[in-house]
């Protein structure tokens, strides 16, 4: 059954609200607030999603300019993360969030109706339209996970994490590639408990390869907000243990991850 994008913006707007009600209310300092990514402020988590919401709508709207502008830019050499959040550090935190905020609604209403098999361009692999909405919750989820540890705010699991895993399930054969490594052949079984308990599963039953554990913690791992000796995420088959210590749900470079919390 193909996605309904309609659905998927929902969620993304009901994940959008949970960022910005985290940030809404600080002042200038509070923007500045350092955050697990080293170097980074709240304020550089905002703008992040804020450009590349702005990059993937370009790709829905014009996918001959935005393939054109990649191939500049990967000419000029591609600019990473961090020269992109050190590009935007003169704006206020206002300033940030009012980017954003119109940012989010452009994408949104741009992606709500479109074909999700639509095939688009990204600076990874092309993703389908659904796919690249599906990353942009698994990207504002991510950010804000780096945004509520910074404020030391404990955020309430929902049912939109399956979006997470679904997408960093997907991302497998992209994690052992972005390293230069070769994908591995045999498939892994991802056995995950939802927050309410229910159970969510990817992969043929039979596998010998499987990762189970809580959908949260998984999530975490595999958007590399948390170190895998700090999740209660497990490998059964060298294929799982070899991917997990390499999960990379998001598009770029290899991730350089997180301390575990005990070292």
């Amino acid at each position: 059954m193909p996605a309904d994008m309609r659905e998927l913006a929902a969620d993304l707007t009901a994940e959008t609200s949970d960022l910005t009600s985290m940030v809404r209310s600080l002042d200038e300092p509070g923007w500045r607030t350092p955050t697990p990514a080293v170097g980074w402020t709240v304020a550089d988590q905002v703008s992040h999603l804020a450009f590349f919401d702005d990059a993937a709508a370009r790709s829905a709207t014009d996918p001959e300019a935005f393939t054109a502008e990649f191939a500049h830019m990967a000419e000029a050499g591609e600019p990473g993360p961090d020269d992109i959040a050190e590009r935007y550090r003169s704006l206020a935190g206002a300033e940030v969030l009012a980017w954003f905020t119109e940012s989010r609604r452009r994408l949104t209403e741009t992606f709500a109706g479109l074909d999700p098999s639509l095939r688009l361009p990204w600076f990874g692999p092309p993703m389908s339209a659904a796919s690249s909405l599906t990353a942009r919750i698994m990207e504002t989820w991510a950010h804000g996970q780096d945004v509520a540890d910074a404020l030391e705010i404990t955020r309430i699991p929902t049912a939109r994490l399956r979006h997470v895993a679904h997408i960093s399930v997907r991302a497998l054969p992209y994690s052992f590639v972005v390293r230069g490594l070769s994908v591995p052949a045999e498939p892994v079984r991802v056995e995950l408990s939802g927050p309410s308990g229910e159970s969510w599963t990817w992969g043929p039953p039979q596998a010998a390869n499987v990762v189970a554990g809580p959908a949260l913690d998984f999530c975490l791992l595999a958007t590399q907000r948390r170190h895998r000796d700090d999740t209660a995420v497990t490998a059964v088959g060298d294929v799982a243990d070899a991917w997990l210590s390499i999960a990379q749900a998001f598009a770029g470079p290899p991730g350089q991850g997180r301390p575990a919390r005990s070292r």
